[in-house]
């Protein structure tokens, strides 16, 4: 890749990714609140949608959890805990092919669902076909780092990504130059991710944005049942 393909893919298109995503998905919460939601198909072929979406949930939550703390910690922060760039980096092939594993599983009944049953193909949009498969071939291509990882074990690799992605938030005009020499799969993991985030206001995906934290302290008791009770006892009272 030339110089200056990789400043625009890797320097550049980053900020174009995180700028649509944060205006996007704000744009569409504003404008679109009743489109912002998951649009579960759970009442069809439920049981390998139950374990499609459990493999793949608790797979990439684990996955996002650690590129977040691996990628954005300061590298002096390990330095400090004792932490070896090689002991970090077979960390995270351990943990993130387990839990690449467990996401790419569920992620091939999601997608294999989707495609060959009738009835869910026919409730589900372009946009929810596109990113099940999109989101299948980022977890092949990042599974398909570990070998290239397990030739790097001395966590060189691992530190050149910690610096474009701390580059990145922190707007330094060098951050693309610090993946220019990694391999070609690492690169296409990277450009599909930053892709994915591109898209992320468009799709489904906006529902992992919402919380029910208000569930936490909602009243046990539904006030409609209340209300209704009360309307009752006031017809019987007027008869």
């Amino acid at each position: 890749m030339s110089g200056y393909l990789n400043s625009l893919v890797f320097g550049i298109y980053p900020y174009v990714a995180l700028a649509v995503l944060v205006l996007g998905s704000i744009i569409r919460y504003d404008r679109e609140p009743y489109t912002w939601r998951s649009g579960s198909s759970q009442l069809l072929r439920r049981k390998q949608l139950i374990w499609g979406s459990v493999l793949f949930h608790v797979g990439v939550l684990v996955i996002f959890a650690g590129h977040l703390v691996g990628l954005l910690t300061p590298i002096r922060v390990f330095d400090a805990l004792g932490v070896s760039h090689g002991a970090k980096q077979l960390l995270a092939i351990i943990a993130g092919g387990i839990a690449g594993l467990m996401a790419i599983a569920g992620a091939t009944l999601l997608v294999h669902r989707r495609l060959f049953d009738a009835r869910v193909r026919a409730a589900s949009s372009t946009t929810d076909t596109l990113i099940i498969i999109l989101l299948w071939i980022q977890l092949f291509l990042g599974l398909s780092t570990i070998p290239a990882s397990l030739s790097h074990l001395d966590g060189r690799e691992m530190v050149k990504f910690m610096n474009w992605a701390q580059g990145i938030f922190t707007f330094n005009p060098e951050a693309a130059s610090y993946v220019a020499d990694t391999a070609a799969v690492f690169k296409l993991h990277l450009f599909l991710g930053l892709t994915i985030l591109l898209l992320f206001p468009f799709t489904r995906l906006v529902h992992m944005l919402s919380v029910p934290v208000r569930y936490m302290w909602r009243p046990g008791y539904q006030v409609v049942r209340q209300r209704r009770r009360r309307a009752a006892g006031s017809r019987i009272a007027a008869e």
